[in-house]
């Protein structure tokens, strides 16, 4: 596959790192306004960097979006006469509409939105994937791409901002869960490293078993809660303090806000 990163920041690099890896592309282009800092990554010999994104759109197929917000509708507008029946348009920038991209591009080409996390940096992202309706047609090799940094879902462009809130902004929910497990942890006598790792790999195990499995959560909870157990006393003391509701309504409420950003 022949491969252009448009936007070499944070998100991209992980990307690109993420195909590189994992020998996805046949050439790969990386751009970004100053290269001085991805020149590097032209030890792979495949990768050329440049600051030239005409030049990187006229030598590849496959084309992934991951500039900023305010600049993506400038380098459409820069980059639309050099699209062909080839390329494959996919945007990671978030809130910026499938519609809003056909209004630039045209709706005649192949047009995908994605929306990964900042676990695609070790491999574990969970990416959402919508397309325009031209765009199903390439939306198993988006996947293909994407499920080299972890797992995807194609979902409908409407749920894309519930998405992001159980996706994206889920990473930082799952910290502060990992962060309060850890502090309990300490209080039972634990050192902080010790504590952290401890969290850290349990959570790790607890996804896992459900990734694996294919059990229900309750099923793997009923697994380690006994009669009169301290693992049900715990269960219970923390759902009479409000767990699963507090946890309910903070995704409630991100995503009441994230509707409100789009609105404004």
């Amino acid at each position: 596959m022949k491969i252009a990163i448009i936007g070499a920041g944070n998100l991209g690099l992980a990307i690109a790192k993420g195909i590189l890896h994992s020998n996805g592309a046949t050439t790969m282009y990386l751009t970004k306004r100053n290269t001085k800092s991805i020149q590097e990554f032209e030890k792979y010999g495949n990768v050329t960097v440049t600051s030239d994104n005409q030049e990187a759109v006229k030598n590849s197929d496959i084309l992934i979006f991951a500039v900023q917000p305010g600049h993506f509708a400038s380098i459409l507008q820069e980059t639309k006469d050099l699209l062909t029946e080839k390329h494959v348009v996919i945007s990671t920038i978030t809130g910026f509409r499938i519609p809003k991209i056909e209004e630039i591009i045209g709706s005649d080409k192949f047009i995908i939105r994605s929306m990964p996390n900042t676990a695609i940096s070790v491999g574990k992202s969970m990416t959402c994937i919508c397309s325009n309706e031209l765009g199903k047609k390439r939306v198993d090799l988006a996947k293909a791409i994407f499920n080299r940094m972890g797992h995807t879902m194609e979902i409908p462009e409407d749920q894309m901002q519930a998405a992001t809130v159980i996706c994206a902004s889920g990473i930082a929910f799952w910290m502060r869960l990992i962060r309060a497990t850890t502090q309990g942890a300490i209080q039972l006598g634990f050192d902080a490293k010790e504590a952290q790792e401890l969290a850290m790999h349990t959570c790790n195990g607890a996804a896992s078993l459900l990734i694996e499995s294919g059990s229900h959560p309750e099923e793997e909870i009923d697994r380690v809660t006994t009669p009169k157990g301290c693992t049900i006393e715990g269960l219970n003391e923390m759902e009479h303090q409000g767990l699963s509701s507090s946890l309910i309504r903070g995704i409630v409420s991100s995503f009441e806000k994230i509707s409100q950003i789009r609105k404004g």
